[in-house]
């Protein structure tokens, strides 16, 4: 049995994943339009009929904007902690979930869909209950991290020696301080409840690189203060510092602000 991995989009301007396993699949994440949910799937090779659900990291507009449409358009639960429920339900735009739809999630409780156990893990963002998620399934491990300030070693446990890995690598730091934000934003951004810049992404991976990790994909990246080459080509440098051989020990693969990424197949 298989796993199939990738990113339907991933940026300040909405943030979709898709994984397969088996006959069953599930969105992480859903903030992107409907119709943008359905064209990336269908890129994919995949149908939302077949999802099984969607699983919400925390509840910023560019992670939930289409979860409402999708959960009522085709009678799919949306999974979340109870610090996310709260303040989702008070977003006019998500809409009226179903009862039944609205299933809350418990931070290191395993979720069981098919062969898929799912584990929601806290990680360090300006959200109410912000998760990332390591899904085990047929002796691989994929883990997401797409929204933290900073690598809390709870979230480090937790990715460390992980098959695949989505991990920020949201801006390159001096952009950031030399760009037109204002001074508040910076300092959000910069905080250890913003975002990861791509010299952290790139520390980070190299020290939980294990002999297991062989698919990382860079994500959320900035449209105004990064550059998709320069995050690559940064990460890349401090993994070949760090003895690790990009196309030969691992793939490294960005994330598009817009369009689906590569599939990757675990077997």
């Amino acid at each position: 049995m298989s796993i199939n991995f990738c990113t339907i989009a991933s940026g300040s301007g909405g943030n979709s994943a898709f994984l397969q396993v088996g006959q069953k699949s599930i969105l992480i994440d859903a903030g992107l339009s409907g119709k943008a949910i359905e064209s990336g799937l269908a890129a994919a090779g995949a149908c939302p009929q077949s999802l099984s659900g969607i699983f919400i990291t925390h509840e910023h507009s560019d992670h939930i904007s289409g979860a409402g449409v999708m959960s009522r358009r085709y009678d799919l639960p949306l999974y979340a902690t109870h610090g996310t429920w709260q303040i989702i339900n008070r977003y006019k735009s998500v809409g009226k979930i179903a009862e039944k739809n609205a299933v809350t999630i418990d931070v290191d409780g395993v979720i069981e869909i098919g062969d898929m156990q799912i584990l929601p893990f806290s990680i360090p963002h300006d959200a109410a209950a912000p998760v990332g998620y390591s899904i085990y399934a047929y002796g691989r491990k994929v883990s997401i991290a797409t929204d933290l300030g900073h690598i809390s070693d709870d979230a480090a446990s937790h990715i460390y020696d992980s098959d695949l890995i989505l991990i920020e690598s949201n801006h390159d730091i001096e952009m950031l301080r030399c760009g037109s934000y204002p001074a508040q934003l910076k300092r959000r951004i910069l905080s250890d409840i913003g975002h990861l810049s791509n010299v952290a992404a790139g520390q980070f991976i190299k020290e939980i690189f294990s002999s297991r990790t062989k698919h990382i994909f860079l994500g959320h990246l900035s449209q105004e203060n990064n550059h998709p080459m320069l995050a690559y080509e940064t990460v890349r440098n401090i993994l070949t510092a760090g003895k690790i051989n990009v196309g030969i020990d691992c793939g490294l693969y960005l994330a598009n602000r817009k369009l689906i990424s590569p599939v990757v197949t675990l077997s």
